[in-house]
């Protein structure tokens, strides 16, 4: 086992300690929060960063899962609590078999036009979301059975769920940057034109990340609608968390493995501690504006390629020297 690898697995170990060694519910929160968001920014991360393709819209497939996970659970007992754990995977696969239609429409545009795309898409769902009021309450809100958790430990269940998400999400971005599928992503973002003239299957590639992409995305807001036991339209199907993911990702940098998680684990835990700190006054909403102009003014692409270029300047002027 190499140091990198002994790095991952010691920090698992901390993520998995962490809610048997803070007892305070406000902490775990944080933490779960903290992993649903690095789950989501990885998630991301292999349509925006690796294929080049910016979508504005996941936080869409967000809402289809937690709809889903809620509609599904609304008339029926939760029994022990952990029935509706069971039904995630489930919930990603149907999401992900809607959002290729939705893909191979949308990706037959490219870049600018591709964000515009998909972030209309968003708020078309979001229309639904709000009329569809005998499938998704509407306005009014959809319930669904709260866990029969102790109160003490009610937020651990969750915690685990999302940590189980976020490793599923880096296995996935650890699998794709090994593989044909990876090399063919990186093509498709280098020039895909070129990539398509050399016999790269460029649709499958991208219909494939984005599937991928948005199972994991989908299964979040299944385990955020169950956490919350009721959800809206304006909170399962919100634009701020389509900017929180891209804001994370191009933090911590685009297409890498690791960036993601930096740029999930910097950003989560000051939005959520000025959640509680100011309540519902969204001063957050600033510091997202903020941190958004100074990453592309110093760091464009992201924390971990400008740290990794200028180790390799300083390495090179000492070779030089």
């Amino acid at each position: 086992m190499n140091l990198r690898h002994a790095a991952a697995a010691a920090g698992l170990a901390a993520l998995v300690a962490f809610p048997l060694a803070v007892s305070a519910p406000w902490a775990v929160n944080i933490g779960l929060f903290t992993l649903m968001y690095a789950a989501l920014a990885s998630a991301w991360n292999l349509v925006g960063g690796y294929a080049g393709y910016p979508s504005l819209g996941h936080a869409a497939f967000f809402g289809i899962g937690a709809y889903a996970e809620a509609i599904w659970w609304t008339h029926r007992s939760a029994g022990s609590g952990y029935g509706p754990f069971w039904t995630l995977p489930l919930v990603g696969l149907v999401t992900a078999a809607v959002a290729v239609p939705v893909a191979w429409i949308a990706m037959r545009t490219r870049t600018d036009v591709f964000a515009i795309v998909t972030i209309t898409f968003l708020f078309v769902v979001q229309t639904l979301a709000f009329n569809l009021r005998g499938l998704t309450g509407g306005a009014q809100g959809l319930a669904m059975p709260i866990a029969p958790f102790a109160p003490g430990t009610f937020e651990r269940p969750f915690y685990y769920a999302m940590l189980t998400l976020f490793v599923a999400a880096l296995a996935c971005s650890y699998g794709v940057l090994r593989s044909r599928l990876g090399l063919a992503l990186v093509a498709v973002r280098a020039d895909e034109d070129k990539a398509r003239g050399v016999g790269v299957p460029v649709t499958a590639a991208k219909l494939t990340a984005f599937a991928v992409s948005v199972a994991v995305t989908a299964m979040a807001g299944g385990v955020w609608a169950y956490y919350l036991s009721f959800i809206y339209p304006q909170f399962a199907v919100d634009p701020l968390l389509s900017i929180g993911m891209v804001l994370m990702v191009f933090l911590g940098g685009r297409g890498t493995l690791w960036g993601p998680v930096l740029g999930a684990f910097v950003v989560a835990p000051g939005q959520q501690y000025l959640a509680y700190r100011f309540g519902a006054s969204q001063l957050y909403l600033i510091a997202y504006a903020a941190l958004f102009v100074v990453v592309m003014l110093v760091m464009p692409r992201g924390a971990l390629p400008t740290w990794r270029d200028r180790r390799r300047r300083a390495a090179g002027a000492g070779a030089r020297a």
